[in-house]
């Protein structure tokens, strides 16, 4: 009987250690933005309700495992919908922002599977006050850039004296022609020191059928001073069948008034680099006021002025523009809402 009283207690105590080592939580979470918007392309102003002026509106689980030894398994379920209508941003797919598996140590991170680039996650943050969001931020409005990926594998690596990276390939699947093999390259390094920021990033994307590639490459500077902080950007983008070839010009700025008021001005200009003279520039102004730490009031308002056949829009955060006939000017502003749980 003493050995069996022995036993079951090494077999608790075993399952005690495990349950220790073994630890695991999950995480609902959401952002709803809502907003009215007003924009005129210099033919018929649309006034319309939208979400995702300042944030994409979503939902989605994140969650952790401590397996022991330092390491975490870790998972992300991301999905995308409009707080105007409660459609979801893609209907066909039941997690169409994130869907990856990963683990993460001393080593670094690792995921795998439908996941937000290095260039999102990693590089926006530096290029402007904004991280290349709303109709004000000229980045937003003038680059192309690939927000996510499927079948992507990305590493990121530790912070060692201020400097870290990130690199993300990403498969072909049946959707791709040919049906293997990789379709897209994403790398970011940024170093921080104190209040100087520095960032940088390549990324290469083939279209489905692997007849051209996109090739961009970012920089973005920043500075703090006071309450207050300056951005310098650089993009440039090249499609290898000569459809894009443009460098876009940032500077930007916010100022924080006290813990509860912050404004954005930024400046953009998209040079065309085909010789065909379509270039922009835009100028952007952004107001965040903040309730509390979860809720935020906005305004953003931006103008663009198109030159020759260029005919850029003001995007939102999660959504596009109005359509802007070849060389028009185009002028918007939203008000909205982003509540965070």
């Amino acid at each position: 009987m003493k050995r069996l009283i022995v036993l079951l207690s090494g077999v608790a105590c075993a399952c005690a250690i495990d349950a220790a080592h073994a630890q695991s939580s999950v995480t609902l979470y959401g952002v709803i933005d809502n907003g009215l918007e007003y924009q005129n392309p210099g033919t018929a102003a649309v006034t319309r309700a939208v979400s995702g002026g300042l944030f994409a509106s979503r939902y989605g689980f994140k969650g952790s495992e401590d397996i022991g030894g330092g390491l975490h398994v870790n998972f992300q379920l991301e999905q995308g919908f409009s707080g105007v209508t409660g459609a979801a941003s893609n209907s066909a797919a039941v997690f169409n922002r994130q869907a990856w598996v990963g683990m993460s140590g001393g080593f670094g991170e690792m995921r795998f599977g439908l996941q937000n680039t290095p260039q999102y996650i990693f590089m926006n943050p530096e290029l402007d006050p904004l991280a290349v969001m709303s109709i004000a931020s000229p980045m937003n409005n003038f680059n192309s850039l690939t927000v996510r990926v499927s079948n992507a594998i990305s590493y990121f690596t530790p912070t060692v004296y201020g400097l870290t990276a990130q690199f993300m390939v990403a498969m072909r699947d049946s959707t791709t022609k040919p049906s293997n093999g990789l379709q897209f390259y994403n790398a970011a390094v940024r170093y921080v020191n104190g209040p100087f920021h520095l960032a940088a990033g390549y990324e290469q994307a083939a279209n489905a059928a692997g007849t051209s590639i996109l090739k961009i490459f970012n920089a973005g500077a920043s500075v703090k001073v006071g309450a207050a902080r300056f951005y310098l950007a650089y993009h440039t983008e090249r499609q290898t069948d000569d459809s894009s070839k443009r460098d876009v010009y940032e500077a930007s700025g916010s100022y924080l008034f006290g813990p509860a008021d912050q404004v954005a001005l930024l400046y953009g200009y998209a040079h065309d680099r085909t010789g065909q003279g379509n270039n922009a520039q835009q100028i952007g102004l952004s107001y965040e006021h903040f309730l509390s730490k979860v809720t935020t009031l906005y305004a953003s308002a931006g103008f663009i002025q198109n030159r020759n056949q260029a005919h850029f829009t003001l995007n939102g955060t999660a959504y596009t523009g109005v359509t802007v006939a070849p060389g028009n000017d185009t002028r918007g502003i939203t008000l909205g809402i982003v509540h965070t749980f």
